[in-house]
Order: structure tokens, then sequence, then C-alpha cells
């Protein structure tokens, strides 16, 4: 992998890198490029998220719908988890979740260029409901899309699924058949975790 190799060694002295926490590639790293406004999961919230999911996601479906540098994405595969969509708009980002990908062989990671929300709308348009276990939201904080991204989410969550949030303040977002589970503030970001009880209508 001396190619995917490279482009962690440029993207990390570019911008640096973040190191997966837990499960099968625990300290494996990812190159974080330079690009305004994104934003790592830092390692405490990464930490305590799958804490709150039990850490073990074996045989999950996941969407990660801002993927940026994969981190959460690639910690939820990490877990077990046996499919793990991310959905990036960024040329550059997208080839380097591919890097990644192929470095650490994770063929259950499929990395799609596409605007999230265009591409949540088009799965619930197209009757792809109900299709996740956990859907991982991290927009960039400077576009608010906070809201419009949690409601188009909705309609992909399985019964019992999960939905977690990060955003610059705490939300106070609600909808029938799902509640806030979690919340946790860490400097400058809020994390939120909810579960859904019932399937939502498209």
């Amino acid at each position: 992998m001396r190619r995917a190799g490279q482009a962690l060694k440029r993207a990390a002295a570019a911008g640096g890198e973040v190191r997966l926490i837990g499960g099968q590639w625990k300290r494996s790293k990812l190159p974080v490029a330079d690009r305004p406004g994104l934003r790592p999961t830092p390692d405490r919230i990464r930490e305590t998220l799958f804490n709150w999911l039990g850490q073990d996601l074996t045989g999950w479906t996941v969407l990660d719908a801002f993927a940026g540098t994969g981190a959460l994405g690639f910690e939820a595969a990490s877990r077990g988890a046996k499919a793990v969509v991310m959905i990036e708009a960024d040329a550059g980002l997208v080839r380097s979740l591919g890097d990644a990908g192929q470095r650490l062989r994770a063929t259950q990671v499929q990395v799609f260029r596409a605007d999230a929300l265009q591409w949540m709308d088009r799965a619930a348009g197209a009757g792809d409901s109900s299709l996740f276990d956990l859907i991982l939201l991290d927009p960039p904080f400077a576009a608010d899309v906070f809201e419009a991204a949690w409601h188009r989410a909705l309609p992909l969550l399985r019964p019992g699924g999960w939905l977690y949030l990060e955003a610059p303040a705490q939300s106070t977002l609600q909808a029938p058949n799902i509640e806030l589970h979690r919340h946790l503030k860490a400097g400058a970001v809020h994390a939120h975790l909810w579960k859904c009880s019932k399937a939502h209508a498209t």
C-alpha cells in the first residue's frame, strides 16, 4: 500500500493526523488534510460515543454522512460494523478516505462523493428507508445544516437505531419516536445521541 502510505504522509504534513482509538485498527492513523472547517471528532468524544453504544458494533450498518477524515466511520468499522457508507463532498477528502480504506483493508467501507443532504434525500425518496443502525452526523460547524441533516437522517434509521450529532450548541431537536439518550459537552463541541423506537415515514 505504498500509494496510501504516501498520501497519509502528505496529508499529515499538510494538516496532521488522527489516531483510531478502538477495535481491530486501534492506533492506526488517518490523515487530517488542511481544509477550512475540517474538524476531526476529538479522542475523548469518540471514546465516549462508542462507550455509549457499547463498543461492539458487530453486524451493524452505519452511515457517516459528513465523513471528513473518516474518523467516526472507521471507528465504527473497526468495532465490527458490517457495512459503513461514507459520504463526502470534497474530492480530495474522498480520495484520502479511499486510500485509508485500502490501507486498512476495510472492505466493508464504501465511500461516495456527494452532498450529504442530497444523498439522504435521494435514499429516502427511493424508498431506501430504515437502512441504518447508526447514523453519524458531524457537519462543518460553519455550514449550519444541523437541523436539516438531522431531519433527513430520520427516515433512514432502523427501529432501535441510533442517531449521533455534533454541533456547536446543545440541540433541542425533537420528533416522534426518537428520544435523546445522551449529551456531552467537551470544549466547543456538543455531542448528542438519540435512539429511534419506531420507523419514520419517508
